[in-house]
């Protein structure tokens, strides 16, 4: 079905609830269109822009929303052409391991290391990869994450998740994407979890900007001991497995690993 030949109705509005994320908002309104009948397999999703404006929400929580549904296989992205509605038995999703990552099936400790060891190589991936426009970007997102208010829980997620994707997307590895995608509901929810300081958001903006710094300079072991650095800190937040030992910098980065500085592409 043409984006144009879906119905915009009422029916789309969000209903306002203040204990619940907005992408967990828009979720269940697509869900909602889905099992009404609305979308059917097999539909094309309006663009983008144009369902952010009917829904009347920012393009990056509907951006999350889309994932959630994507990683259960509810819904798919064809390259090129937009998102499409792959399935309507959603009672059959927590079967795949997709719909068990959606359902936060997995304990925080475990998402949290595994995400370590993806965004770690995609770091690495990066160094040698990223073009200067992408380098500017991702210096561009961490600006944006700097500003955002510690209180406003929502702008600091999004904000954050816009430049751990966008680092994820610069290593152009689309299988490393596609898994690091399965992985994003989980690791908003570690976040909510974790309630930032001012300090800690400071410190976090600052440990991006060094992950930066080695990326221009092309080092991969130096951009992927940053990043480890990194996403260690909200793992030593909330991990909670206390039945083994916890991942260390030396779990990732080997100890004859040496950042080779200033290293030419």
């Amino acid at each position: 079905m043409p984006a144009d030949d879906v119905h915009f109705g009422e029916s789309w509005s969000l209903s306002p609830d203040s204990r619940r994320p907005l992408p967990e908002l828009i979720e269940q309104k697509l869900r909602e269109q889905i099992i009404g009948g609305t979308l059917k397999a097999g539909d094309r999703l309006p663009t983008e822009p144009e369902l952010a404006r009917k829904l009347d929400v920012a393009r990056s929580s509907l951006r999350t929303a889309l994932q959630r549904l994507q990683l259960q296989g509810i819904v798919e992205v064809r390259r090129g052409l937009g998102w499409y509605v792959r399935r309507t038995d959603l009672a059959a999703v927590e079967e795949h391991l997709e719909g068990r990552l959606a359902a936060r099936q997995f304990s925080h400790t475990d998402l949290l290391e595994v995400r370590i060891a993806l965004e770690t190589t995609a770091a690495s991936l990066a160094a040698v990869r990223a073009g200067d426009g992408e380098l500017d970007e991702l210096a561009k997102l961490n600006r944006r994450y700097q500003r955002a208010p510690v209180d406003d829980m929502q702008e600091v997620i999004e904000s954050d998740e816009e430049f751990h994707s966008a680092l994820i997307r610069a290593s152009h590895n689309e299988l490393l994407e596609q898994m690091y995608q399965t992985l994003v509901p989980g690791l908003q929810d570690c976040k909510r979890h974790a309630h930032p300081s001012r300090e800690v958001h400071n410190r976090a903006a600052n440990e991006h900007e060094q992950v930066i710094w080695f990326l221009r300079r092309h080092d991969e072991v130096g951009a992927k001991s940053a990043m480890t650095t990194h996403l260690l800190g909200l793992y030593n937040d909330v991990a909670t497995d206390d039945t083994q030992p916890r991942a260390s910098l030396s779990t990732y980065v080997g100890v004859s690993d040496n950042p080779i500085w200033g290293k030419p592409r």
